[in-house]
């Protein structure tokens, strides 16, 4: 709205009871007064006025009106807020895949700020972060009264400062006191390597705009190098989401009909249904995703698009139940307002809304020692005085557990995940 010349010597708090009046006199001329809460107006201008006047501290004018546009959209949801113009050039930056900070995905909980998940390789990883985590205090201040993105912004540093943060974990009877050092992130989003021959690895840490086309040519490459692939798992623990775009492009590149996901909002753009094209990177492949709390948002669109179209066996713990979709509105001012516009559901109608994507096949998050292998691993032919088989055939391997997975050891679920891709390999054939 442009502002009068005779109007702009005046104070915020005059502009808003003029505004007020105005919408009083339209009120009465076209509609009925419920159409508009006039008296929470009122309050709500009598409010602005009495901090002008009482409070200890003489406050900007302009201040009290973004804190007020801030409190309006932190009231809403855990995902709205409004952004100054750098927390909107910093959030396009992450997006495309390198920005400042720790490299960690978060929201609101009860005031605090909770963990969705870390993102690989950052120093939040680095540091044993996990989701779940409460943010309590940063560096010796604390979180409660602060919005997320205020929060974020005290996360935020240059990079090889440290940084404080208390954390509570489920399970610890104290906060956990951690030091990081900030640091540039440049996220690579899609990693892959071969498994055993035949069967390769996908790491997806986060979809950023490029990440459907970065799935297509890891996908080749895992080809080329194996010269067949019989298998693949899909692994998106602690993925955190990101664009719904990128999203969709990784579920299409395994699906080859059908729809994908589907969003509804009040408004008609915010009503769209995103179907297959036909084509399967895996030529019909197995296809095993693995999922734990820390897979939110554009991962759970992955996992219950590839679960509902049955073209993956979903296995790990329930997702974290991100199923919202926040859109940026930039602002004239240069700024920028995220605000949720639509739940998204899957293929056959389900809201992950707070529910999240329950696995077809459910595996704790452990840790194997050598030691506990080993004693899993004990037979017949281990025990003292055993007898001998019909060939009479004994010897010193015979006294021994066979040699141990590594890779079990060192990820339990993804062990899992390749014995139950060499099952339904074996049983497609």
């Amino acid at each position: 709205m442009r502002i009068p010349g005779m109007l702009q010597g005046l104070t915020a708090g005059t502009l808003i009871a003029l505004l007020l009046a105005n919408i009083q006199g339209v009120t009465a001329q076209s509609q009925s007064a419920d159409d508009l809460p006039l008296e929470e107006l009122r309050v709500f201008t009598e409010v602005y006025e009495r901090i002008q006047s009482d409070h200890v501290e003489s406050v900007d004018d302009e201040e009290l009106v973004r804190n007020a546009i801030r409190g309006m959209l932190q009231g809403l949801d855990p995902h709205s807020a409004y952004l100054a113009a750098s927390e909107y050039q910093q959030l396009r930056e992450g997006t495309r895949g390198e920005f400042g900070g720790l490299g960690i995905e978060v929201g609101m909980e009860d005031g605090f700020i909770k963990v969705i998940a870390p993102i690989d390789g950052t120093p939040a990883d680095a540091a044993g972060i996990e989701p779940g985590d409460l943010i309590i205090r940063i560096d010796e201040q604390s979180v409660k009264g602060l919005d997320l993105q205020e929060a974020v912004e005290l996360m935020r540093g240059d990079p090889g400062t440290e940084i404080g943060l208390s954390i509570l974990r489920e399970g610890e009877d104290a906060p956990i006191e951690i030091t990081l050092k900030r640091d540039v992130i440049q996220v690579e989003s899609v990693r892959a390597r071969m498994l055993e021959p035949g069967f390769g690895y996908l790491r997806i840490s986060q979809f950023q705009s490029r990440t459907g086309e970065d799935v297509l040519e890891a996908v080749d490459e895992l080809r080329h190098e194996s010269g067949s692939l019989d298998g693949l798992v899909l692994d998106l623990r602690n993925n955190p989401g990101g664009v719904l775009d990128a999203a969709v492009g990784v579920a299409d590149a395994f699906i080859s009909n059908g729809v994908i996901v589907s969003t509804e909002g009040r408004v008609e753009s915010a009503r769209n249904e995103f179907t297959a094209t036909p084509n399967d990177i895996l030529n019909g492949a197995p296809l095993v995703v693995l999922v734990n709390a820390g897979s939110a948002s554009a991962a759970e669109i992955v996992a219950g698009a590839l679960q509902d179209q049955r073209r993956a066996v979903i296995m790990g713990e329930p997702t974290f139940g991100k199923g919202s979709v926040q859109t940026i509105l930039p602002l004239r001012n240069g700024n920028a307002v995220k605000l949720t516009t639509a739940r998204y559901y899957t293929p056959d109608g389900r809201s992950i809304q707070a529910e999240g994507i329950i696995p077809d096949v459910e595996i704790a998050n452990l840790r194997v020692s050598d030691r506990e292998r080993a004693a899993e691993a004990v037979r017949e032919s281990n025990l003292p005085r055993h007898l001998q088989g019909d060939s009479g055939r004994s010897n010193a391997t015979d006294q021994q557990a066979p040699p141990q997975s590594s890779l079990a050891t060192r990820d339990y679920a993804l062990a899992e995940a390749l014995n139950l891709l060499k099952g339904l390999n074996i049983l497609g054939n």
